[in-house]
């Protein structure tokens, strides 16, 4: 009987097949890397080969990775507590929840904290109906809200449908402001914003007394960057004052300095009655959400019982990496940096526009953003469909193939090719990312007619 011998790199990529099962995929044929350690920008996998994070992980690695700054910290509080009952105080709790009122928008002051992005979200959709005490939620079709029942109802990912005979009552939902495609077939400087009177119609349909909150992501993500008109949530949250209907802003990937600004409404000057938040709020170093509530909110509570709760809520090691990630968000200027290196990408995008005829169209704020691929820019066809099946993603295999291949970890779907790089990222790097994406966008190039 003949032994198989595995590296070291087949034998952890066979654990990870035989033993687990991986997110958003058949499980049969898939061929991760196998990363071995990582830092700054950089993953580097078992035989060293590096490639350049171009996504942040999945947009949520703000700080860079290999901070041991974080390590510090989180090794110092569990040295004295790891665990604590919600119900019992930590420092780093009451820090990190001081902070987090500092740097919010208007008077969102008390934090509810959760374990990730989806627990926000669900908490937040729970809290808008047991203080209105009404049931209608309205949400957009091409946002991802995240992935338990009532965040994956809210959202339009078609990644829902599998489970869709299960999905949350009592959520309705709108098209986009998606100007590039515009539902209504209108141009941006001449249209009316009929994307908003839109809205306004349907909470007529749905009777506005019925409905607790709108939910809209501070900036798009996930659904293409979908850029808003400068206007649009100023004029959705006067829609939710007309009604008294709160405005829930889903901030968990356009949140902590992606979009250039604290939050994804600081860009467009609107404060909503709550913030949804995860991801950038450890920069991923740990898992951890917050629910952050206006002032008013929160004293509707203080004479009554707040029915919400997690057992892992304001974790003290997760609230202990929340603080420090943080301070090095101000303390290396990673929001100014943010703001630079996006008006830079977007100056190379435009020399890149004139090169590679397959990009249609590209949409960035700050450091989140994405390349539309067309094969005609004329008629607007995608490279691939919206919720393309498998054999349609034919030509987009290819060029993330190409990306991987030139040594880039970065976020292809559909006819996307996603640009958010940590917030660290320098003008060399930059140029290095933009170089690799180039040759990829060469492959697309070939299927323009």
């Amino acid at each position: 009987m003949q032994t198989e011998f595995l590296s070291e790199t087949d034998e952890i990529v066979q654990n990870s097949q035989d033993y687990t099962l991986f997110s958003w995929s058949k499980q049969k044929g898939l061929n991760p890397i196998a990363i071995k350690r990582a830092e700054g920008i950089y993953l580097y996998d078992y035989e060293d080969k590096r490639y350049l994070d171009f996504s942040s992980g999945l947009m949520c690695v703000n700080i860079g990775h290999g901070n041991q700054r974080v390590t510090q910290a989180v090794v110092e509080q569990m040295q004295q507590v790891s665990y604590v009952t919600p119900s019992c105080v930590t420092k780093a709790r009451g820090e990190l929840g001081k902070k987090l009122a500092e740097i919010t928008p208007g008077n969102l002051t008390k934090t509810l904290f959760t374990v990730c992005g989806a627990t926000s979200i669900e908490n937040a959709i729970k809290l808008a109906r047991l203080y209105t005490g009404r049931h209608k939620i309205i949400a957009r079709y091409r946002a991802f809200h995240g992935a338990s029942y009532g965040a994956m109802t809210a959202g339009g990912d078609p990644r829902k449908l599998a489970a869709d005979s299960q999905q949350a009552p009592n959520i309705i939902h709108v098209e986009d402001p998606y100007c590039y495609r515009c539902p209504w077939g209108k141009e941006i400087t001449t249209c009316n914003r009929e994307c908003v009177s839109h809205i306004e119609r349907v909470l007529e349909f749905e009777g506005p007394e019925n409905v607790a909150a709108i939910i809209m992501e501070g900036e798009s993500g996930t659904s293409g960057c979908i850029k808003y008109p400068p206007d649009y949530l100023q004029k959705v949250r006067a829609l939710c004052d007309k009604h008294g209907i709160l405005l829930i802003a889903d901030e968990v990937m356009s949140g902590f300095g992606r979009c250039g600004e604290w939050f994804g409404v600081d860009v467009h000057g609107v404060v909503p009655d709550m913030i949804a938040t995860a991801k950038g709020l450890t920069a991923a170093y740990l898992p951890l959400g917050a629910l952050i509530v206006s002032d008013k909110i929160a004293a509707y509570y203080d004479d009554k019982p707040l029915m919400l709760g997690l057992t892992y809520s304001a974790h003290p090691v997760a609230c202990a990496a929340g603080v420090e990630v943080l301070k090095i968000y101000e303390d290396e200027n990673l929001i100014e940096n943010c703001r630079e290196m996006g008006k830079y990408i977007e100056q190379t995008v435009e020399g890149m526009k004139d090169v590679h005829p397959c990009i249609g169209d590209f949409r960035n704020t700050g450091l989140l953003g994405c390349f539309e691929l067309v094969k005609n820019r004329e008629t607007k066809e995608p490279m691939a469909p919206f919720n393309a099946k498998p054999a349609e993603m034919e030509i987009m295999n290819k060029v993330g193939a190409k990306i991987k291949e030139l040594g880039m970890y970065a976020f292809v779907r559909w006819n996307y090719v996603f640009i958010a790089p940590p917030l660290s990222i320098t003008k060399e790097q930059v140029d290095e990312g933009m170089a690799i994406i180039s040759q990829a966008l060469s492959v697309a190039d070939a299927y323009v007619y």
